[in-house]
Order: structure tokens, then C-alpha cells, then sequence
């Protein structure tokens, strides 16, 4: 396989974006919180219920990701990717035949389902660098794009493509949510495992034809140093790059846990018909452009850096969620609530071509998968801060249907991202440490020493 890959290294693409497209099943979520939390339904789950089960899955696969990293610098990194999609499938077939309540589904897809991402995700963003070090914000782009695309698949399969599983799957005779649980088990399962197979790191010292190592200037910015993980962590630089994620990540979780809930409230109050099929059409939205904005954030960081995109980004993020309350759906508009969704998840979805390619210009590119790993817990403290703030909210309304409700949690999570964009701003990458040389022995001295040591 090696072989092959030196022959074409694009197949590590092919098959990073086929293992990336069932892992981004965590972030359709959103299309099962209208039957979770119907108050006459099957579930009656409370909206922070539904949310602790998002919250779960982003947590544990933030954890997870840091042994994986370890994991697959030791074990190689098929194996690890093939455990990931084995445990991926299985969290969603169990929670299919066992989730009919609150603890099942958190504990099935949540833990063992996002156990099963933290394992897998890694492995295709390691490859990626390792073969594509030439192009290493493209490529991390590309990488993680099928997690936003398949985000985009799995919410159209479940709501309308082919009528929607939701209303048309009973699959073992289970109810629709589980049916759906299962089918998606299966397949995720199938995807990682064909993309696993092309998930082999290049041979020691492989460098693309014709490219060397940039140096310590230019628009990207790149440490010579390789920093292990301990030693990266007594870095400033470190918690600076981990803070601006938290915060930039914070309003994109947020946002895809609770647009549906939010578009509901804010365009049916207004008296907007079809306010279901607009909600689903700016999830859809929401998860193509999360797709696009890791590719072009990437590629665009390349060009002008990945500082100043990271800048950019988060205050173009911060400007969108302060205006998302006001200026679209205060005013009615319905195509407005679609663009902002899209705008929202087109920058979301730049954190992940932005911050592993910055944590390997600023600690190194061999040790990217494990340092990718700790960098990668914002996402899991983004992911329990997002959704519960949106969910404590909506639960403290106690059934009202007002929109002003989400204006609260907005502002925070524009305000947030205005700061990480303030923090990035004084983030310079780690310089080398100075080498002290021990001054070599004149001879005279030398001799000096030997005839006393005679004596």
C-alpha cells in the first residue's frame, strides 16, 4: 500500500474524506431533537437532556482523541482508525435496540459513539500532514472536510431524501429515531473501514518532490523544533492556541445543537410558513458550508498564514452570531436565518483546518497526531458550553415559544469570539531554545592539568 501511496498520495485524501463523512454523523444531532423532545412523544426529553447527549459525544471524543494520538504514533495508524469506526457503529446500533431512554442514548451514542470519533478523527489529519507537508492547511482541510459534508448526508437522509428515514424506516420493528440509530451504525461502520485502508504514514524522511522546509519567515510561520507533548504544554503558546479554540468553537456547537430549535421558535412566532422546512433546509446549509470552510479557511491560510486567518475568522464568526438574532430574525427573514446558518458553519468549520495545521507549524509536524490530541480538549469543553448554554435558556423559558429567549445566548457566544480573536492577535510561535555550548579546554590548560594529575 505504501507503494501505491508514493506512486499517488491523493488516495490518502480519498480516503481521509470516506472516513471523515461517517464521523461527521455527531453533527446531525439537531434533525433527532424535534422528536426527543416532543412533550407528547415517544422520549420527552427536556431540550438540555437532548443537549447532554451532543455534549457527551463532542466531550468524549475530545478525550479520546488525546490517547488516539498516542495510540497511533505507537500501534500505526490503521488500526486505530478501524477501532474508531468498530466503535462508532456499535454506540449507534446499541443505541438503536437499547435507547429508548434518556441514559441509554447518552450513554450509547454519546460516550461510546463519541469514542468512537475521537479514535478515528485523528488518523486521517496525521496521515495527512506527514504525506502533504508542502500543503498542510489544504490538506487538513480537505481531511476534515467529509465531516461537515457527511453531516449534510446523514441530516437529508434522516429528514426528506427518499420521503426521510425519520418517517419511513422501522427497521426491527424499532421506533423511527432507533431505526435510524441502527441503519446509520452500520454504515459508518462500512465507510471507516474502507477509508482506514489507505491510512499508512509515508516511509522515514519522505519529503514531495522538489519541496524543502520553509524557513522562520514568511506568511506561515513554522517552529524547527519538534515539541513533545509534555514540553508543549509548559508553552504559553499552547494555552493561548487552546483558549482562542474553545471560544471560536463555542458558537459553531452551539448553533448546530440548537437551529432547530431556534428556527422553530423565531420564524414560526413571526407567522412564516413552512418555519420546519426552512430549519432543515439551513441545517443542510449549515453542514455543506461547515464542509466548504475547512477546505477554503485552509487554503486561504496557506496564502496569508494561519494567524492572521485565524484572526480574521474568529471576528467575522463574533460579527455573525451578534447580528444573527437581530439582524435576521428579528426582521423576518426567513432567507436571512439560511444565509447566517450557512455563514456560521462555513467559519466553524475553518477551527478544523486552522488549529492542528497552526499546532504543527508551531510544535512540529511528526508529533502532530498526539499534539493535535491535547490542542483538540477545547473542542471538548466548547462542546459541554455551547449546547448548554443554548439548552438552559430554552429550558428557563418553561415552554415559551419567544425568540428573545436565544438573544442571551447570541451575545455570549459573539462576545466569545470577538476575545479569541483579541487573543490570537498576541500568539507568536514558540522560538527555539538556545543551545548552550560548552567551551572547549585551551591546550596549554589541558597540559597544566595533566602534570599536576602526575604529580
Amino acid at each position: 500500500m505504501e507503494g501505491l501511496l508514493m506512486r499517488n498520495r491523493w488516495l490518502v485524501v480519498i480516503g481521509a474524506i470516506l472516513i471523515q463523512l461517517a464521523l461527521g454523523a455527531i453533527y446531525s444531532w439537531s434533525v433527532f431533537t424535534r422528536l426527543l423532545t416532543d412533550t407528547e412523544g415517544l422520549y420527552r426529553f427536556s431540550a438540555t437532556q437532548a443537549a447532554w447527549v451532543f455534549s457527551a459525544g463532542l466531550a468524549t471524543f475530545a478525550i479520546v482523541m488525546v490517547l488516539a494520538g498516542k495510540w497511533q504514533a505507537v500501534s500505526g495508524p490503521r488500526l486505530v482508525s478501524l477501532a474508531g469506526g468498530l466503535l462508532l457503529g456499535l454506540g449507534y446500533v446499541l443505541g438503536g435496540f437499547f435507547g429508548d431512554t434518556f441514559w441509554a442514548q447518552f450513554f450509547f451514542i454519546g460516550v461510546v459513539g463519541g469514542a468512537g470519533i475521537g479514535l478515528a478523527y485523528v488518523v486521517p489529519i496525521a496521515v495527512g500532514v506527514k504525506w502533504f507537508p508542502d500543503r498542510k492547511g489544504l490538506i487538513t482541510g480537505l481531511a476534515v472536510a467529509g465531516f461537515g459534508f457527511g453531516a449534510t448526508i446523514w441530516v437529508k437522509l434522516a429528514g426528506s431524501w427518499f420521503g426521510g428515514l425519520l418517517n419511513t424506516s422501522e427497521a426491527f420493528g424499532l421506533p423511527a429515531v432507533q431505526s435510524v440509530f441502527v441503519i446509520y451504525g452500520i454504515a459508518f461502520t462500512a465507510l471507516v473501514f474502507l477509508g482506514s485502508l489507505v491510512m499508512v504514514n509515508p516511509p522515514e524522511g519522505y519529503a514531495p518532490k522538489g519541496w524543502a522546509p520553509p524557513q522562520l519567515s514568511g506568511a506561515t510561520v513554522e517552529s524547527d523544533v519538534e515539541y513533545s507533548a509534555s514540553r508543549m504544554l509548559r508553552t504559553p503558546q499552547f494555552y493561548m492556541l487552546w483558549s482562542v479554540f474553545i471560544f471560536s468553537a463555542l458558537a459553531g456547537l452551539m448553533v448546530i445543537y440548537c437551529i432547530k430549535l431556534f428556527g422553530l421558535d423565531a420564524l414560526s412566532y413571526q407567522g412564516i410558513a413552512n418555519a420546519g422546512v426552512i430549519t432543515g433546509t439551513a441545517m443542510a446549509w449549515y453542514a455543506i458550508f461547515n464542509g466548504l470552510g475547512r477546505i477554503v479557511w485552509g487554503g486561504v491560510s496557506d496564502r496569508i498564514g494561519r494567524k492572521a486567518a485565524i484572526i480574521t475568522m474568529t471576528v467575522f464568526q463574533g460579527v455573525i452570531m451578534l447580528a444573527m438574532y437581530h439582524g435576521f430574525i428579528y426582521f423576518g427573514m426567513a432567507m436571512g436565518f439560511v444565509i447566517a446558518a450557512s455563514i456560521v458553519g462555513f467559519n466553524f468549520g475553518g477551527n478544523f483546518a486552522l488549529f492542528p495545521a497552526i499546532t504543527a507549524d508551531f510544535f512540529g509536524n511528526k508529533r502532530v497526531g498526539s499534539n493535535y490530541g491535547w490542542m483538540f480538549t477545547a473542542y471538548g469543553i466548547a462542546g459541554i458550553a455551547g449546547p448548554q448554554l443554548a439548552g438552559l435558556f430554552k429550558d428557563a423559558a418553561e415552554g415559551s415559544m419567544d425568540p428573545q429567549i436565544w438573544m442571551a445566548p447570541f451575545i455570549i457566544a459573539g462576545v466569545a469570539c470577538l476575545i479569541g480573536a483579541l487573543i490570537m492577535l498576541f500568539a507568536e510561535p514558540p522560538r527555539p531554545e538556545p543551545v548552550v555550548q560548552k567551551e572547549e579546554p585551551k591546550p596549554q590548560l589541558v597540559e597544566e592539568q595533566r602534570e599536576k594529575a602526575a604529580a
